[in-house]
This record gives structure tokens, sequence and C-alpha cells, in this order.
């Protein structure tokens, strides 16, 4: 699908963002979550580096730009409402700002995960 009709499908939020999981294109770990807006995908398209939105900065945010720790894109998939965009990437280095590979692994979040009642307790790739 070309850029432009890619970018006419997304349904952004009331804000203007759209939320955008990050995923490794080499086993699937996700990565991170952040937000983007057009200006951010269209950066994206243009560049093959992501791009998001700093809600905290309120700019346009090239992530990797300042720490080196860039993120090709492979790929961009919008889910089943078009209201959520899937990004394979190739990092360059960890994505989490704590230096960690993932913004989902115990030493990024301090081991913040638990399992429902019953539910089997396993560890994600990374994980402690």
């Amino acid at each position: 699908m070309d850029h432009d009709s890619f970018l006419a499908l997304v349904r952004y939020n009331v804000d203007g963002l759209v939320p955008c999981v990050v995923q490794a294109a080499d086993g699937g770990e996700v990565l991170m979550v952040a937000y983007a807006n057009e200006e951010a995908l269209r950066s994206t398209l243009a560049t093959g580096d992501a791009h998001f939105w700093s809600r905290s900065r309120r700019e346009l945010w090239h992530k990797g730009g300042t720490s080196g720790n860039v993120q090709r894109v492979v790929s961009l998939r919008l889910d089943c409402d078009h209201d959520t965009v899937l990004l394979a990437v190739d990092p360059a280095g960890p994505a989490c700002h704590t230096g960690a590979v993932s913004c989902f692994r115990d030493d990024a979040n301090g081991g913040a995960a638990t399992t429902p009642a019953g539910g089997a307790a396993t560890t994600p790739a990374g994980g402690a």
C-alpha cells in the first residue's frame, strides 16, 4: 500500500495521536509503546527511522536521535480498527530510556508483572 493510502486509514484519537506498539522484527518481542501524530508517521515513512510524538515535551521525537539507539522500521501495520499502529523494527540499541532492551523487561519495570488467578507463571524473553 502506498504511504498516503496508509496514512488516510489511520484513526487518530481526539488529541490527534495514535498508539504505536514497537516490536523487534527479529523475534517479535514488544520493545515499547509510544504515540504518533500524522507528522511523526510521515517522518517515519520518509526516513525509515521511527518517529513519535513526545506527549511530555510536546514535540516530534526521532527515537534514538540523541542516544544513537535508532529504530530502523521494517514495516508498519494497522490493527483491525485502524486505531493502533504496529511497527516492526531493527533496533540499534536498547528501546527503553532505562537502558533495558524492552520497556517491559524486569530490569526496566522493577519486576512489575503478575499473572491472573489460575494463570501459569511464565517469563517472557529477557524477563528475570
